[in-house]
């Protein structure tokens, strides 16, 4: 007499786990500088090098919209709370030898870029560029976010 045999299970623990992995790796791994402020329109500059270390985990970008506020990572600050987050970051890195980007809409004023400049001054940071488009991919001439042909420095 033959035995009969019980149905086939497939144990899915495993495939759950490496699921859940995979899941916590890509979340874990997001880049920082994908969240910038889709708001700001970047200016132009056909003519700048573009900027080849943007994967520097130094790089510090602080954006300056068209009303003259200031954020970073999307979290607006004050000139002072700036002042004391980029004084943090010099502390722990030593130097003034890390990369700051401003990203500052064209339609912001020259003073409200200032206050940036001022205060990475008063930190003594002094590698700083400004992010504009290499590119025309945006109506008007004008850039959403840096989704063009690359960020150039000015």
């Amino acid at each position: 007499m033959r035995k009969k045999l019980d149905d086939p299970e497939v144990n899915m623990t495993p495939m759950i786990d490496v699921v859940f992995q995979l899941m916590i790796f890509f979340i874990v791994t997001i880049k920082l500088n994908e969240q910038v402020n889709e708001d700001i329109i970047l200016e132009d500059a056909v003519h700048g090098p573009v900027i080849q270390d943007v994967q520097d985990p130094r790089l510090f970008i602080v954006e300056v919209d068209r009303r003259g506020a200031i954020s970073i990572h999307g979290k607006t600050h004050g000139a002072s709370q700036l002042r004391n987050i980029l004084a943090t970051r010099r502390k722990r890195y030593g130097s003034a030898e890390f990369p700051v980007l401003i990203r500052a809409d064209y339609r912001a004023k020259h003073q409200d870029v200032r206050k940036v400049l001022d205060v990475c001054t008063d930190v003594g940071i002094w590698r700083l560029d400004f992010v504009a488009v290499k590119e025309h991919k945006a109506t008007a001439g004008r850039h959403r976010g840096d989704k063009g042909g690359g960020m150039v420095r000015r």
